[in-house]
C-alpha cells in the first residue's frame, strides 16, 4: 500500500485526470483487504514472494512503454543507488509482510490504524531528519496520535506493534525514497528486481518441497497468487501518474480514503471487535488527522 505525498508534481494545480488516477489507486488499496483475506490460508512469506515476482514483468512493461529503461541501466551501474534501493526494498517487504499477516490474522483494524498514523509519523520524521519546522497544529496532531497509541498499549498490555510497524516502515520508506534519484515507476521496478532473486528461489523451494500453493492446491489459488502482481503493481503505477497531476494538499487529504475503507471493511465485513480502547484511540487519531489536514490546507492557501 502507498500514502507517500512526496511525489514531485509537474504543476501546483489539480487536474480531473490526476484526481481520477489517484482516486482509482486509493479505492484499489481500500479493497485490498478482501483480496488478502482470500489468500489468508497461504503463508504471508509466500504471498509476498508472489507479489514481488509477478509485479516485475508488469513494472518492466510500463518502463518499456514509457521509454525509461535507460534509467534502470544507469541505476544498475551505481553501487550507491543499488544500496539505497536495497534498503527501501527491505522496508517495503517489511511493510507488505506485516500488512498481509495482519489481514489474514484478523488484525485489519490495526492495519487501518497504522495507515491513519502514517502521515503524522511522516511529519515527525520530516522534523527530525529534514529539519522541517513543525506548526503548532502539527505538534498537537502528533501528540494526539501518541496518546492514542499509549491508550491502546495500556489496554492490551503491549505496544500496538502491527500499527506501529506499518507506520514506521512506510514512513522511513517514503523518507529514503526522497534520496533515491529515480522516478516512482523506475524505483518500484528496481526494488522488485532486487527482491525477485530471493523470491523466485523461495517459491521454487516451496513448490519442489510440496508446500507451495501455486500449482498444487487448485486453479483458485493459482489465479490469486498470479494476480498478486496485478494488485501490487497496478495501483502503484496509477497512483504515481495521478500524484504528479495533483496538489500536495489534495493528495494529503485523499490518502485517508484507503485506511477509512480498511476500517469499514474490518468492522462491517470482517466483524473484528471494536472495544472501548479503540473507541477512544481512533477518534483521537481522526482528530489529529483533522488538525494535520487543516494545517496543510492553511499552508496551501497561504502559498
Amino acid at each position: 500500500m502507498s500514502t507517500d505525498a512526496s511525489v514531485p508534481l509537474a504543476k501546483n494545480e489539480d487536474s480531473p485526470r490526476g484526481f481520477a488516477f489517484a482516486l482509482t489507486a486509493y479505492l484499489l488499496w481500500g479493497f485490498l483487504p478482501i483480496y488478502m483475506k482470500a489468500v489468508a490460508h497461504v503463508s504471508p512469506a509466500e504471498v509476498i514472494a508472489h507479489r514481488i515476482v509477478w509485479s516485475l514483468p508488469l513494472a518492466g512493461i510500463v518502463l518499456i512503454v514509457l521509454g525509461r529503461t535507460q534509467d534502470i541501466r544507469a541505476a544498475l551501474g551505481s553501487p550507491r543507488m543499488l544500496a539505497m534501493a536495497a534498503l527501501t526494498a527491505s522496508l517495503i517487504t517489511v511493510n507488505w509482510g506485516t500488512y498481509v499477516w495482519a489481514i489474514g490474522a484478523g488484525h485489519s483494524l490495526d492495519a487501518a490504524l497504522g495507515y491513519f498514523i502514517n502521515p503524522l509519523f511522516s511529519i515527525f520524521l520530516g522534523a527530525v531528519f529534514l529539519k522541517e519546522k513543525l506548526q503548532p497544529l502539527q505538534i498537537a496532531a502528533i501528540a494526539l496520535a501518541a496518546l492514542a497509541v499509549a491508550i491502546l498499549a495500556l489496554d492490551s498490555g503491549g505496544i500496538p506493534w502491527v500499527a506501529l510497524t506499518l507506520a514506521v516502515s512506510w514512513g522511513f520508506y517514503a523518507l529514503l525514497r526522497k534520496t533515491l534519484p529515480l522516478g516512482p515507476n523506475q524505483g518500484f521496478f528496481l526494488e522488485v528486481l532486487i527482491l525477485s532473486g530471493p523470491a523466485v528461489l523461495y517459491i521454487l523451494y516451496l513448490e519442489f518441497g510440496g508446500q507451495g500453493h501455486l500449482y498444487r492446491t487448485g486453479l483458485a489459488d493459482t489465479t490469486l497468487l498470479l494476480g498478486c502482481g496485478v494488485i501490487t503493481a497496478v495501483p502503484l503505477m496509477i497512483y504515481a501518474n495521478g500524484a504528479k497531476l495533483l496538489k500536495l494538499s489534495t493528495i494529503g487529504i485523499m490518502q485517508y480514503i484507503a485506511p477509512t475503507m480498511i476500517f469499514l471493511i474490518a468492522v462491517f465485513l470482517f466483524h473484528e471487535p471494536f472495544g472501548t480502547a479503540r473507541m477512544v484511540a481512533f477518534p483521537l487519531i481522526w482528530a489529529g488527522l483533522f488538525l494535520y489536514s487543516w494545517s496543510m490546507l492553511k499552508g496551501s492557501r497561504g502559498r
